[in-house]
Order: structure tokens, then C-alpha cells, then sequence
């Protein structure tokens, strides 16, 4: 029987939501966590044992803020949201990668995923929180975190965005061939889900596709606090 999880992920139309990614490498999904819920996962945030590394975002020059990387367990409902969202996102994945003349590497289930990874070295869990205060932002990166790479991931916003916070908009850049960049400036509803491009995404050219890179960042928080959480479906090394 699907799980609430399935059904929230389920909601999406997500022949819409592949149309968005092909077009600009991300795309905004539904609510996937309720208020009550977004509050209990922040309510995590101080908990020292549940996270096996604390980044200090200034002292590493990616930004301002700070961010944890969650151990294993997952605390709920991070487990159940990979596994909900994984199989709606494989699809995607593999119709890129087709696109780009590669073969894609990803089997039918997160689990073989992650046990391909823990076989190559990458074992360290990925999923993190992040928090943002005033003035801090996040720099344009990619998360990449060894040889081994699910090209999608997805950030879930905890807090009311004209709320709780200010500013802290969700940024996409894409590097065009022989072009400008080009930028998308998205705002996360409470609870919402947005999907987009880990690395890279295909653009059509003359010589059929080729890959634009792709990275991602928040724009200053003017006030308040801003908090998500980060689903990454490839452990790190």
C-alpha cells in the first residue's frame, strides 16, 4: 500500500514537472511536508547526535550560514521522502542521460542505488538542513560529492517565505555554450519541494544535445530565518 509520502509525491503532475526541468533544470513540486511537520524537522536541528558534520559556510568561503549533514538513520520522514520521490525521478535521469549518448548507471530502486555507491567508497550520508539568518546567502555550487552522481536532487523549504524570512531566494544558473548565463529566481513555499539539476542538464544543438552546466545557490536573506532541507540520492566519499 503506498505510503502518505507516495501519495503527497503522487500529486505532482509530473509530465509538467519534466517539462520545467527540461526547460530550465528545476521545477517546483507540491507540498510534500505539512507545517506541523516542517516544524518538527527544525526541531531537530539542535540535536548534536543526529549529524555527523556541522559546515560553518563563511569559514569555508561557500557563502554565509551553516548547514549539518544528517548520520544514518534518517530521523522521519527524510528516509520515506527519498524513497517516495527516487522512482518519480529515475525517469528523468535516464531520458537525460540518454539524450547526452551516456549510459545511464542507476538501477529501478534507491536501495541498489546507494549500494552501488557504498561498493565505490562513497558511504557518508548526504541529506542536510540548512539555516540561513540575516544577511547570510548561499555561493553558487554543485553537490557533488565523488565519481558517482544522481543528476537530480531536491531542497525543501521549512519556513514561510514574507514570514518567517525575507529574501533567501532559490537561484539556478546556467552556463549556455558561447552565451550569457542565464539565471532562474525561484521562491519555496512552506513545505513545497523543488527538484532540479545536480550537475548538469541536456540543451539541444547543432550537433543534437549537449550538456549546460548547472549550479545552484540562495540569494541574501533580508530578515528573519530561513531553513530547508536537502535531499541528495548519492552518498559522499
Amino acid at each position: 500500500m503506498p505510503s502518505k509520502w507516495d501519495r503527497r509525491v503522487d500529486t505532482a503532475d509530473w509530465e509538467a514537472v519534466a517539462a520545467d526541468m527540461n526547460d530550465v533544470g528545476g521545477a517546483l513540486l507540491p507540498r510534500l511536508i505539512t507545517p506541523s511537520e516542517c516544524a518538527a524537522v527544525l526541531g531537530l536541528y539542535p540535536d548534536d547526535g543526529l549529524f555527523r558534520a556541522t559546515i560553518d559556510m563563511t569559514r569555508h568561503r561557500y557563502g554565509r550560514g551553516e548547514y549539518r549533514y544528517f548520520k544514518r538513520p534518517y530521523p522521519q520522514p527524510i528516509e520515506e521522502l527519498k524513497q517516495a520521490l527516487y522512482p518519480r525521478l529515475l525517469p528523468i535521469a535516464r531520458d537525460w542521460w540518454t539524450k547526452l549518448r551516456r549510459e545511464p548507471p542507476w538501477p529501478d530502486t534507491l536501495d541498489e542505488w546507494l549500494d552501488v555507491c557504498h561498493r565505490a567508497g562513497q558511504t557518508k550520508p548526504t541529506a542536510l538542513l540548512l539555516k540561513y539568518g540575516p544577511g547570510d546567502w548561499n555561493a553558487l555550487h554543485r553537490d557533488l560529492y565523488g565519481d558517482l552522481v544522481f543528476p537530480l536532487q531536491v531542497v525543501i523549504n521549512l519556513n514561510a517565505p514574507g514570514v518567517a524570512h525575507t529574501g533567501g531566494e532559490f537561484l539556478l544558473v546556467e552556463q549556455r555554450p558561447r552565451a550569457q548565463s542565464r539565471g532562474t529566481v525561484t521562491t519555496l513555499p512552506q513545505g513545497h519541494g523543488y527538484v532540479f539539476t545536480t550537475r548538469e542538464r541536456p540543451i539541444r544543438s547543432t550537433r543534437g544535445w549537449s550538456a549546460a552546466p548547472v549550479r545552484h545557490g540562495v540569494s541574501v536573506v533580508r530578515s528573519g530565518e530561513r531553513c530547508t532541507l536537502g535531499l541528495i540520492f548519492h552518498d559522499a566519499a
